[in-house]
C-alpha cells in the first residue's frame, strides 16, 4: 500500500467517526429538548433545615445532572407562578336604593336638634313671643339660613293662629309640609351617567381642599358601577401628591380604569382632556373628572379650574358639574359654593360629612344660594355611605 492510500484511509476513518459522534449529539439534545417543558423537581427540604444552594445542594445536582452523553446537561424550565397567581377580586357595590334605608337612621340620630326641638318648642303650648324667638333660634343654629328661617317661622305661626293645635303629631305634620317646601322636591336631582348623543357623559367634580373631593369620586363612581354603568375616572388633581394613586385605587376595586400623567405637577387640563379621549374610544358610558382642591380666594387657582373646563369642552360638552362642600362648614361653605358657580357653572352639590356635627339646614341654604339642587350627600367613612339625596326621606329623618 503506497503513501498516499494509507493518508486516504486514515481520513476516512476519521471522516467516518466524525459523523458518528455528529448523530450521537444530534439525538441527545433532541431527547434533552423534550424535557424542558418539565418542571424542575425539588427534593423535599430536610427537617430542621433550609435548602441552600451550596456547590454540593441537591438542586445544583438536579441542574447538572449528566444527559445521554455523559458529559452534556439538561435545561430545565421553571413554571410561570405569575400565570397561575389568582386574579384580583373586584368588588360589586351596594345598590343607591339599598343604601338609603341605612343612611336615613344616620341621619336622623344626627340632626336631633332641629326636628326634636322644634316639635318640643311648638307642641308645648302657651307659645308667646320668647317661645317664637326659641324657634327662630334653633333654626338658625341649624344652618337654616335667615330668609328660610324667617319662612318657615311666618308659616308655622299662621298654622297655629288659625287651627289652634299644638299636639305633636298636628306639629309634625306641619313641620314636614314646610321643611318638603324648603327643600323643594321639585328640583332634578338625577346624574348625568348615560352616554348623550353617542358620546360619555362628561361629569366634573370640583371643591376646596379637605372636603372629601376625590374620595367623593371614588365613591360615585361605585354608585354608577351599582347601576351596571362603565366608568372611566379621569385623575386630573396633578398638585396634590398621590392623589392619582388614590383615585386609582377606588378604581381597580370596582373594576374601572383611571387614565393619569405619572408626573406629579403634569397640566390638569391634559389629563382631563385625555381621560374624555379614552372614555369615547373605550365607548364608556361616563368619564368623572378628579380636579385639584382649590381655595375659593385664590384667584389663580380658580383660573386654572376655568382653563380644564374650557379645554375639555374642545372635545366634549360637559354635562355635570358636582361642588363638594363639606356639609359641616356651615355658611362658609356657602361663600365658597358661590365663587366655584361663577367660574364653572355648579350643576349640583354634594354634601359631605352630614353625619357628624352638621346640621340639617345647610341643605336649605345652599339651594336657596345657588339655585341648583343637592344631588348626594355623605353619611360616612365606609366606600358605600355616599346616597342620592333624597328630600322626602331627608325631612323624615329630621323630624322622626
Amino acid at each position: 500500500m503506497t503513501q498516499l492510500q494509507v493518508i486516504l484511509a486514515v481520513a476516512a476513518v476519521i471522516g467516518i467517526a466524525g459523523i458518528v459522534l455528529l448523530v450521537a449529539l444530534v439525538r441527545g439534545r433532541g431527547r434533552a429538548g423534550k424535557t424542558t417543558g418539565l418542571p424542575a423537581q425539588t427534593p423535599p427540604t430536610p427537617a430542621g433545615g433550609a435548602s441552600g444552594a451550596g456547590s454540593g445542594s441537591d438542586a445544583d445536582a438536579a441542574e447538572s445532572s449528566p444527559g445521554p452523553l455523559g458529559g452534556l446537561s439538561v435545561d430545565t424550565v421553571e413554571p410561570d407562578l405569575e400565570a397561575f397567581a389568582p386574579a384580583p377580586s373586584v368588588e360589586r357595590p351596594e345598590s343607591a336604593s339599598g343604601r338609603l334605608q341605612r343612611l336615613r337612621a344616620r341621619l336622623a340620630r344626627s340632626n336631633t336638634a332641629l326636628g326634636k326641638g322644634l316639635l318640643s318648642l311648638l307642641s308645648g303650648g302657651g307659645l308667646d313671643e320668647q317661645a317664637w324667638e326659641s324657634v327662630e333660634d334653633t333654626l338658625l343654629s341649624s344652618d337654616l339660613g335667615v330668609e328660610a328661617t324667617m319662612e318657615l317661622v311666618s308659616s308655622l305661626r299662621t298654622r297655629v293662629k288659625v287651627e289652634g293645635s299644638h299636639d305633636e303629631e298636628t306639629v309634625r305634620g306641619w313641620l314636614r309640609q314646610d321643611l318638603l317646601a324648603l327643600v323643594d322636591i321639585s328640583m332634578d336631582r338625577s346624574i348625568a351617567s348615560s352616554r348623550v348623543e353617542g358620546r360619555p357623559a362628561v361629569v366634573m367634580v370640583v371643591g376646596v381642599n379637605g372636603t372629601g373631593k376625590t374620595t367623593t369620586v371614588g365613591k360615585l363612581a361605585r354608585v354608577f358601577v351599582a347601576e351596571d354603568k362603565d366608568v372611566v375616572l379621569g385623575a386630573a388633581d396633578t398638585f396634590r401628591a398621590a392623589a392619582a394613586d388614590q383615585l386609582q385605587t377606588w378604581g381597580e376595586r370596582v373594576g374601572v380604569p383611571t387614565i393619569r400623567s405619572d408626573r406629579e405637577g403634569a397640566d390638569p387640563a391634559a389629563v382631563a382632556f385625555d381621560a374624555v379621549k379614552a372614555a369615547a374610544e373605550m365607548e364608556a358610558d361616563v368619564v368623572l373628572i378628579d380636579t385639584a382642591g382649590r381655595l375659593h380666594n385664590k384667584v389663580g387657582l380658580m383660573d386654572e379650574l376655568g382653563k380644564v373646563k374650557r379645554v375639555v369642552e374642545k372635545l366634549s360638552p360637559i354635562d355635570e358639574v358636582l361642588l363638594v362642600l363639606d356639609a359641616t362648614t356651615g355658611q362658609n361653605g356657602l361663600r365658597q359654593a358661590e365663587v366655584f358657580a361663577e367660574v364653572v357653572n355648579v350643576t349640583g352639590i354634594v354634601l359631605t360629612k352630614l353625619d357628624g356635627t352638621a346640621k340639617g339646614g345647610i341643605v336649605v341654604a345652599v339651594q336657596r344660594k345657588l339655585g341648583v339642587p343637592v344631588k348626594l350627600i355623605g353619611l360616612g367613612e365606609g366606600p358605600d355611605d355616599l346616597a342620592p339625596f333624597d328630600p322626602e326621606a331627608f325631612v323624615d329623618a329630621l323630624i322622626s
